[in-house]
C-alpha cells in the first residue's frame, strides 16, 4: 500500500492510500482509501479512525468534518485522519468487506501479501502504529446493534497505560464512559494498538445502521476534546456530564438461542436486575408457539440491544453494564 502524501510532512495534505489489487479482488481494481495528514511543529502524533466497520457512521462524519475544518496552524504535532479505514466495506454499507468478506476488526496484525482487508490491517499495524502516540477508533452499533453513546477504554495490565487510556476516554466527554474488560481481542485493532503501548480509546455511539444528530454532535465534540486532552490542539476540554460504567465479565452479554422475531421488552437505559426479562424471540415458522425469553444475567443498565426485527441464534441481543457513579 502506497500513500499519495507524506505521512511525516508539515502542513495539511489530503490524499489516498492506494492498495493494488491481487488475484482475489481483481474485479475491483485499485482500492483508494482517503487520508488526511496535518502536521505542525513538535507534539504527539494521533491517529483518528472511523469506518473500521463499514455500516457505522458517526465516526466517518466527524472525521470528514475534522479533515475539512482543522488547519495546520491549530495543531502542535501531527494528526492522521482515516475517516473510513475499511473503504470497501464503507462504500458497500456493510460491516465486512464485499471483496474478501474480511472483518477489519478481526484482521490484525494483517498480512501485506494477503487479502484486501489483511493488507489494510498490515499497513495500519506496520506503518502507522509505530508513528503514533495515541489512537481514537470510532465505532457505533452498525446495522445489528443500538447503543447508549459511550467512550471506552480497556482494563490493561500496565498501570500507567491503563490510566492514560481511562483519562483520555473520560476527556472525550460522551454521556457514558466505560471501563471494559476485553474478553477476546484476537485480531482486533484495539489489541494491536494496546500491545504497542499506545493510548487507545474507542466508542459506541448509537447504531441501527444510521447516524443521529445527537450522536454526531457527541462524536464531533469528542474528537476535539481528545486532541485537546493530548495537547495536539490548544484550548480547553469541553466538559460534559458522563456516567461511569463497568463491563467486568461475560455476564454483561445476553445472546440469542434461536432464530426468530425479536421483541424488545425494555428500552435502552432501563435499569435491570439479574433474571429480568429483556427481550422475547418469537418463532416465525408457525403461529401458536410460545416465545423464548431472554434474561439479564446481572444487575445493571441496558446499554445495548439488538436493532433489526429479526434475530439469529448467536446474535448479541442485549448488553448490561454496571453503574459506577459519575465519571
Amino acid at each position: 500500500m502506497t500513500p499519495t502524501i507524506a505521512l511525516d510532512g508539515m502542513g495539511k495534505a489530503h490524499g489516498h492510500l492506494r492498495l493494488p489489487h491481487s488475484r482475489d479482488d481483481s474485479a475491483w481494481g485499485h482500492v483508494m482509501i482517503p487520508i488526511c495528514v496535518i502536521g505542525n511543529g513538535d507534539g504527539p502524533t494521533v491517529l483518528l479512525t472511523g469506518g473500521n466497520h463499514g455500516d457505522e457512521y458517526e465516526g466517518p462524519i466527524a472525521l470528514h468534518d475534522l479533515a475539512y475544518s482543522l488547519e495546520a496552524s491549530d495543531v502542535a504535532g501531527r494528526v492522521i485522519i482515516l475517516p473510513q479505514m475499511n473503504t470497501p466495506a464503507f462504500l458497500a454499507a456493510s460491516r465486512t468487506s464485499p471483496i474478501d468478506q474480511g472483518n477489519m476488526n478481526r484482521a490484525f496484525p494483517g498480512n501485506a501479501r494477503g487479502t484486501v482487508t489483511q493488507k489494510i490491517a498490515a499497513y495500519l499495524n506496520d506503518e502507522l502504529l509505530p508513528r503514533v502516540d495515541a489512537v481514537l477508533d470510532f465505532h457505533s452499533g452498525g446495522k445489528t446493534l443500538d447503543f447508549l453513546p459511550f467512550a471506552a477504554s480497556h482494563v490493561l495490565s500496565d498501570a500507567a497505560q491503563d490510566q492514560a487510556c481511562a483519562q483520555a476516554a473520560r476527556a472525550f466527554g460522551a454521556p457514558y464512559t466505560v471501563k471494559m474488560l476485553e474478553i477476546d481481542d484476537t485480531g482486533m485493532f484495539d489489541g494491536a494498538v494496546e500491545r504497542a503501548g499506545k493510548t487507545f480509546v474507542t466508542t459506541e455511539l448509537g447504531g441501527a445502521g444510521m447516524a443521529r444528530a445527537e450522536t454526531v454532535a457527541i462524536a464531533k465534540r469528542g474528537v476535539r476534546n481528545f486532541l485537546v486532552h493530548l495537547g495536539v490542539v490548544q484550548g480547553k476540554v469541553e466538559e460534559a456530564p458522563s456516567s461511569l460504567l463497568d463491563m467486568p465479565d461475560a455476564d454483561c452479554f445476553t445472546f440469542a438461542e434461536m432464530n426468530g422475531l425479536y421483541e424488545p421488552v425494555v428500552d435502552l437505559g432501563a435499569r435491570l436486575r439479574a433474571g429480568d426479562l429483556v427481550a422475547r424471540i418469537w418463532p416465525v415458522e408457525a403461529t401458536g408457539k410460545p416465545p423464548l425469553g431472554l434474561l439479564a444475567k446481572r444487575d445493571g443498565l441496558l446499554v445495548a440491544r439488538h436493532a433489526p426485527g429479526l434475530i439469529k441464534s448467536g446474535d448479541c441481543a442485549a448488553v448490561v453494564a454496571v453503574e459506577m457513579g459519575a465519571a
